[in-house]
């Protein structure tokens, strides 16, 4: 899949898709789910899971290359999550085709820094977890890098000291506190609430990358709904009904960072929420 976008050309690269449970969101209920009928297929499985995929954003301007989130990487030790421990899939080979030689990224950019955005920050070189993209500037929101810096969380305190911690000890991290201009039209916007210091990805008014502002388009329909890892579920809520309405208003392009599918699509107003009109 690839778009353009006021002269920035984006393109997308999967690591790999995979069923989440219905509690993912904590006031989801089977019926609900089963109420949506355009979320078949692309977005919710036959046994009525969601269906959500981890990938990376790959954005090129002005001779620039930047990567958005970096997924889950390849044998990083990760037992509390099956699906994302010690795994060997051919995503840097995927960057490659799509013109992404490592060496060749400028700039990579994690919305946050769970362990499911920071994986392939870092790869295993002689024992050692070292940085993935040697001559990129790796932007990192700052009040995350305080958070999970000093955090002892199960989950996200690993991914931290093998895909975080090298980067930083190597020196290629910018810090990123509130909004930053990147190149062109490219810009990050502060998004906290999911994590402290969440970052999403604007270019122009005319597309979004959510990260987890928006974790799936059933949120459209239901911005209220906790996520399983929302740090601060009130300002969660408050952050994605503002992105929702800013993106409506716009007629924005929508590049959901867990979208299954194209990924890519609309929000429409549909009286006091919202929904999701998928691109083909």
């Amino acid at each position: 899949m690839s778009w353009t976008v006021d002269g920035v050309r984006i393109s997308r690269v999967v690591e790999h898709v995979m069923p989440f449970p219905i509690d993912f969101f904590a006031e989801a209920t089977a019926a609900d789910v089963a109420a949506e009928p355009d979320l078949a297929l692309d977005f919710v499985d036959a046994h009525g899971r969601y269906r959500m995929s981890l990938h990376s954003y790959l954005l090129e301007t002005d001779g620039r290359r930047i990567v958005v989130d970096t997924c889950c990487g390849n044998g990083k030790v990760r037992p509390l999550i099956p699906e994302f421990d010690h795994r060997t899939g051919p995503y840097l080979a995927d960057l490659v085709v799509e013109g992404f030689a490592p060496d060749t990224v400028d700039a990579v950019v994690c919305t946050h820094l769970h362990l499911d955005h920071t994986g392939w920050n870092t790869r295993l070189v002689d024992g050692e977890w070292v940085p993935t993209f040697p001559r990129a500037r790796y932007l990192l929101g700052a009040a995350d890098i305080e958070a999970w810096g000093r955090s002892d969380d199960p989950l996200h305190a690993p991914a931290f000291a093998d895909s975080v911690r090298p980067v930083l000890d190597a020196g290629l991290v910018d810090p990123v506190e509130g909004d930053l201009p990147l190149v062109g039209p490219i810009r990050l916007r502060a998004t906290p609430g999911h994590t402290p210091g969440h970052l999403s990805v604007w270019i122009g008014d005319r597309c979004v990358i959510t990260g987890d502002v928006l974790h799936h388009p059933i949120q459209c329909r239901h911005p209220g709904w906790t996520a399983t890892g929302d740090g601060d579920p009130d300002l969660a809520r408050a952050t994605r009904r503002a992105l929702l309405e800013e993106a409506a208003s716009a007629d924005a392009l929508v590049l959901g960072t867990h979208f299954a599918g194209s990924s890519a699509g609309h929000v429409v107003r549909d009286g006091d929420a919202y929904r999701f009109v998928a691109e083909d």
